[in-house]
């Protein structure tokens, strides 16, 4: 509920804030409009949380509203546009199955996804779902509030195998939110590890992600020495390191995910700041703590107001949104920008959303193992269900940019033990295909041109992965993590 909620703050403030703009950079011909929500009976409306690539190569996502019933849905877009709804929430008795989803998907080995509603399940205080690829929902946990947390984001795999993941709020007596751990389905594979307690942050507003030293990252909104929000890491047994606490100068309230670099440092945004022209930042910051401010944007053509990470492409640079600003008049405020920052902070606007190709982009793009971008917009377009119409304005778009990136290998997951079995996400895969890890052979069977499993074979060791296709040997976008 709260972070619909957000979104509308948001989509209804681009009609009341005004500023002055400078001009989007020579980048419009990347963009494309994917898709236009709310032009069909039961279409989702108000896209949120980044796009996951599934097995079939199709890019699969949730909206917060929508659907059969209206309390949002899942659904599957392929890359030419053709959308179809594989499930509307609400659809049993008193909400068991949850209602507002939250956050994106994670895609586990045997081809289903994990995901997250906000409310709804047995005490109206979220669920943790399991869905295969064609539509098939199982609710594997629900919250019941309290010390355990509300408001649950999807969990995400860790080095042994179960999930790991945080709830906004709860987590009595404080309710700053938890980090828990699932190890199975029902009541019994539920695991609280950690409380928050206001001084080592309030409020996770993100899914946590692993880290290649096999402990997992996060962010808060609020709390620690400044009640700005938190950087935070956490080892699977549940101990938690305050690594930064936000001051204002440096940004305030991170809303969404860190991303490790490349370079083994994490990297993320800030919703705004308290200084000069009060710019959201992105920052970057070691796994030791040590915090560097790279940008701040202007609030204007750069964009304003960041509720979105960042991404990082296969050309080593890092993609986001601002939910505002831009070079657009259509919004008041402007729509919103997309955006490129290098590591070692340049920053580019590559394109302006304009309201009818989407408005307020609250999350980040993923980028496609074909080396296109792709993402969402909560509110825009051309959709004229009176829903959404009436109560924000527009619906939501998908678009895609696309400008020639490198394609890759994606892997699920990215950590394993010799003799394990590992996912490999491409396209251009054959019989005759085969994989390495970081230089050691194994072998591949192929499950589709656009899947493949291979066992990490003896002797493999940390480092990245390459995999041949038809049209060549394309390597992973990271290093996968050979575990002892």
């Amino acid at each position: 509920m709260a972070r619909i909620e957000r979104h509308v703050v948001s989509a209804l403030a681009l009609l009341v804030l005004v500023f002055v703009f400078g001009t989007t950079h020579g980048y419009a011909q990347n963009y494309s409009v994917l898709y236009d929500f709310g032009n069909r009976t039961g279409d989702p409306i108000w896209p949120s949380g980044s796009l996951a690539q599934g097995t079939d190569g199709a890019l699969y996502g949730i909206s917060t509203g929508g659907g059969a019933i209206g309390d949002g849905t899942v659904f599957k877009i392929t890359p030419a546009g053709q959308l179809r709804t594989l499930y509307s929430f609400c659809s049993q008795a008193n909400c068991a199955d949850g209602a507002q989803p939250q956050g994106s998907l994670t895609l586990r080995p045997d081809g289903h996804f994990l995901g997250a509603t906000s409310t709804g399940g047995t005490s109206s205080a979220g669920t943790i779902f399991d869905i295969s690829e064609t539509g098939t929902l199982t609710v594997l946990y629900s919250f019941t509030g309290g010390t355990g947390g509300a408001e649950p984001w999807p969990p995400i795999s860790g080095p042994d195998g179960h999930f790991y993941g945080t709830t906004s709020v709860g987590g009595a007596p404080s309710g700053c939110g938890t980090i828990y751990k699932i190890t199975g389905p029902g009541t019994g594979g539920f695991r609280l590890l950690h409380r928050f307690t206001k001084t080592d942050g309030c409020l996770p507003e993100a899914p946590l992600v692993l880290g290649t030293d096999g402990n997992f990252y996060g962010t808060t909104v609020s709390g620690g020495t400044s009640n700005e929000g938190v950087v935070f890491s956490v080892t699977p047994a549940g101990t938690v390191t305050v690594l930064h606490s936000f001051n204002s100068n440096d940004g305030f309230y991170p809303y969404d995910p860190l991303v490790q670099g490349s370079d083994g440092n994490f990297y993320g945004t800030t919703k705004t700041s308290s200084t000069g022209t009060f710019g959201p930042t992105v920052f970057r910051i070691t796994p030791a703590g040590t915090f560097t401010v790279l940008y701040k944007l202007n609030f204007g053509s750069d964009g304003s107001f960041v509720h979105a990470g960042l991404v990082q492409a296969t050309d080593g640079n890092f993609y986001g949104v601002a939910t505002q600003g831009g070079s657009s008049n259509n919004c008041g405020g402007g729509c919103g920008t997309l955006f490129q920052i290098t590591p070692a902070g340049i920053f580019s606007v590559l394109y302006s959303f304009d309201l009818t190709t989407g408005s307020d982009p609250t999350d980040a793009p993923v980028q496609h193992t074909s080396g296109t971008l792709y993402g969402g917009t909560f509110s825009g377009g051309t959709g004229t269900d009176q829903t959404c119409v009436s109560f924000v304005g527009s619906c939501g778009v998908l678009y895609s940019w696309a400008a020639s990136l490198p394609a890759f290998v994606n892997l699920v997951p990215y950590v394993g033990k010799v003799g394990g079995s590992i996912g490999f996400l491409g396209q251009g895969f054959t019989s005759s295909s085969s994989v390495s890890f970081n230089g050691t052979p194994a072998t591949a069977t192929v499950v589709s041109g656009t899947y493949l499993k291979a066992t990490v074979p003896s002797g493999a060791t940390t480092g990245f992965v390459t995999a041949t296709t038809s049209s060549g040997t394309l390597t992973s976008n990271k290093q996968f993590i050979v575990q002892p």
